[in-house]
C-alpha cells in the first residue's frame, strides 16, 4: 500500500514528557499517538535535536497508528537543544555527540523502548534518520529491545557490520549521499545480505527532510511507504 506523510486523516498533535532511563538520566521525549495504538515506535533524532521536523515525523507516524517516543538523546549533554539545518548546526551537533558514548544514548533508547511496553504494546520498533540511522542499527545489534529496526542515511553502519541484527532491518541510502559513499552501502550489502537495503538514485543525504535542501519528495514518500508497510508487518 502506497503512504505519504501527506495521507494522514486525522490531525495528531504529540507532548513532551519526562522519562529516566536505569541509570537515573532524566531526559525528555517528544510522544505522539496514544496505548490505544495498535503500534509502537521509537523515533531518533537527527544530529539536529528534536526539531519541528522530527516531531511532524512523530506525529504523522501517530496518524498511521503508531505511539511514538522520540528521545531528546542531546540532553545528556546539554538540555533543550534544538539547532538549525545548517553547516554551524552541523557543527554543535557533532560536538554535542562527540560529548555521549553511544552506550549511554542506548541506555535512554532502551528507556523508550521500555516506556511503550508498559503501555501496553507487546511490540516495539525503531526508526532513525542521520545520527539517529546508525543509533537504530546499534539499538538492533547491541540490544534485544526492538522488534523492528530502520534506518534513513544512517552514516557509520559499516563500521558496525561484525554484529548481526537481532530483529529485521531496513536500510534506506541516498545515492548521491557524499557522506555516505557507495562503497561503504555494499560493504553493508556484502556482510548482511539478510538485510532489507534501498537505494534512491537521485536523493541526497537528508533527502527526507522538508527544511533540508537535499529534500527529495519522490523519494521520501517511497520511503516513507516501504518503512510503514516494514513496521506493520513486523510489528502486528
Amino acid at each position: 500500500m502506497k503512504h505519504s506523510p501527506a495521507d494522514k486523516k486525522t490531525p495528531v498533535s504529540g507532548r513532551m514528557v519526562a522519562l529516566t532511563a536505569t541509570d537515573g538520566h532524566s531526559f525528555d521525549a517528544w510522544e505522539a499517538g496514544s496505548s490505544e495504538s495498535p503500534f509502537a515506535l521509537i523515533v531518533v533524532q537527527e544530529i539536529f535535536g528534536l526539531t519541528d521536523h522530527i516531531r511532524n515525523v512523530c506525529n504523522d507516524f501517530a496518524a498511521e497508528g503508531f505511539h511514538v517516543l522520540a528521545p531528546a538523546v542531546f540532553d545528556r549533554a546539554k538540555a533543550g537543544v534544538v539547532l538549525p539545518y545548517s553547516q554551524a548546526g552541523v557543527t554543535e551537533g557533532l560536538e554535542l555527540r562527540s560529548q555521549i558514548p553511544s552506550d549511554k544514548t542506548l541506555v535512554d533508547i532502551v528507556a523508550c523502548a521500555k516506556a511503550l511496553r508498559d503501555a501496553g504494546h507487546k511490540k516495539v520498533g525503531i526508526i532513525g534518520f542521520c545520527w539517529g540511522g546508525l543509533l537504530a542499527w546499534l539499538t538492533a545489534t547491541r540490544t534485544h529491545d526492538v522488534d523492528a529496526a530502520i534506518s534513513w542515511y544512517g552514516g557509520g553502519i559499516g563500521n558496525h557490520v561484525e554484529t548481526a541484527p537481532h530483529c529485521p532491518v531496513e536500510l534506506h541510502f541516498g545515492g548521491e549521499d557524499s557522506s555516505i559513499p557507495h562503497t561503504e552501502v555494499q560493504k553493508i550489502r556484502d556482510a548482511r545480505p539478510e538485510v532489507e537495503e534501498y537505494v534512491y538514485d537521485d536523493a541526497g543525504h537528508g533527502f527526507g527532510c522538508p527544511e533540508r535542501a537535499s529534500f527529495n519528495r519522490d523519494a521520501r514518500d517511497l520511503a516513507w511507504s516501504r518503512s510503514v508497510d516494514f513496521l506493520k508487518t513486523h510489528l502486528a
